[in-house]
Parts: structure tokens; C-alpha cells; sequence
């Protein structure tokens, strides 16, 4: 399976990355650490692929998927994982540069690869969506108000996205479940800690997502169960 993954440096998309390939897919991934991505070029070369990209810039998207579609087939499998999390605060607090940032990143990144990866998937009539949402997309917390707005965002972006697709197709909003990742810990501190490891995670959240298809479209999933 040709599976494409935003935010493939570091946390859940990292260790998915690396889950896949160990699985026997074929991996093309990017992020916006060039060190990072330099590692993961040199310990997965050829067939698999990592570039250095910002989804919140439409050009460089436009630019990779381009380059990943130029001579080879769609996507079976497209994860859009890369996000941000705001600085805790009220939202009062919340300055426009900050809010602008995640905005650009949560909401316009992943419409930004889905704009220039699903028409080529759409013609071929074949594949599957997976935007990653959250347990804040579908409840609140104080003080993550804008992170809590973008996935909300992404929850009806994807249920519209579905009722667009063709037959055979699926766009699904996944809640990856409260994992131990640097985001994590930005929010809870060493509460974190508590929780399963982005590797330990991967593990069985791989398997859940490949095994997604026609029958989960518009659905709200969760790993390891389905909420709708």
C-alpha cells in the first residue's frame, strides 16, 4: 500500500512512519525539520520518500504532490497528522499571530493536501481520506479554545469532504486517543506520562487505520473503536 503522512518528523506521525515500513508499505512523508527529514531519508531510502514541506504554504504542497504524483500511481491511504498546539491561556489571550499560525497549519494544511492529492485519488475512484481530529473535536477544555476550534473544524471538513467523494472511496476524522507526545506534554506537563508512548501506540493504532474503507466514510472514529 502507497500511504502518504504530513508531519512525519516527530510524534504520531513519526512512529506510524515508521509502523507502516516495518508493515511492508510504501511511506512518502514530510514535515518541516530538515535534520529530521535527512534521518528518515537515510534510514528508509527508495521506495520511500520524505521531503521537507509546510503544509500551511499551498505552493510548497502544490510542489510535493506534484513531485509524488509525477510518475507514480495516487495514494491508497492519505493521513493528514501535522498540527500545532496553541500556548495554554484564556483565548482573550490569545494573540492574532498565534491564532493565525494554527489556523494555518490545523485547518488550511490539511485542506491545503487535500486540494492537491484527492483529485488525483478521486479520478482513480480508490482510497482513503484520514484526517486526524481529536478528543478536543469533539468536547472542550479551558484554555486549548483554538486547538479545540480546528479540530472541531476538521470533524465537519471531513464529514463534508465524504459526501463528496465517489463511490468507493472514504474520508474519515480520526481521534488518535490521548498518547505521550511533546503536544501532550505542553498541555499536562510529566502528566503525560501516564499514557502509552507514540511507538507503543502505533502498534495497534497502524493496523486500525489500514484496515478503515468505504464502510467508515463520514464516520467518527476513534482508535480501537468507532463512534458513529
Amino acid at each position: 500500500m502507497k500511504i502518504v503522512i504530513t508531519g512525519a518528523t516527530r510524534g504520531l506521525g513519526r512512529a506510524l512512519a515508521e509502523e507502516f515500513i516495518r508493515g511492508g508499505h510504501t511511506v512518502i512523508g514530510c514535515g518541516r525539520g530538515g535534520e529530521a527529514i535527512f534521518d528518515l531519508r537515510m534510514t528508509h531510502p527508495a521506495p520511500h520518500d520524505f521531503s521537507v514541506v509546510d503544509v500551511a504554504l499551498d505552493s510548497k504542497v502544490a510542489l510535493w504532490a506534484a513531485k509524488v504524483l509525477e510518475n507514480e500511481s495516487p495514494p491508497d491511504l492519505l493521513i493528514n497528522n501535522a498540527a500545532v498546539m496553541n500556548r495554554l491561556s484564556p483565548l482573550w489571550e490569545q494573540d492574532d499571530r498565534e491564532f493565525t499560525k494554527l489556523v494555518d497549519v490545523n485547518i488550511r494544511g490539511v485542506q491545503n493536501v487535500i486540494r492537491h492529492f484527492v483529485p488525483a485519488m478521486a479520478a482513480r475512484g480508490k482510497g482513503v481520506i484520514v484526517n486526524f481530529s481529536s478528543g478536543w473535536g469533539r468536547s472542550v477544555s479551558p484554555e486549548v479554545a483554538p486547538y479545540c476550534m480546528s479540530k472541531w473544524a476538521i470533524e465537519g471538513l471531513t464529514k463534508a469532504l465524504a459526501a463528496e467523494l465517489p463511490a468507493g472511496m472514504a474520508a474519515v476524522p480520526l481521534n488518535p486517543g490521548v498518547i505521550d507526545t511533546d503536544m501532550l506534554r505542553s498541555c499536562w506537563a510529566d502528566g503525560a506520562a501516564s499514557y502509552p508512548k507514540a511507538e507503543q501506540w502505533a502498534k495497534s493504532a497502524a493496523p486500525f487505520i489500514l484496515k478503515l474503507g468505504p464502510k467508515h466514510n463520514g464516520q467518527s472514529v476513534s482508535v480501537g473503536g468507532y463512534e458513529d
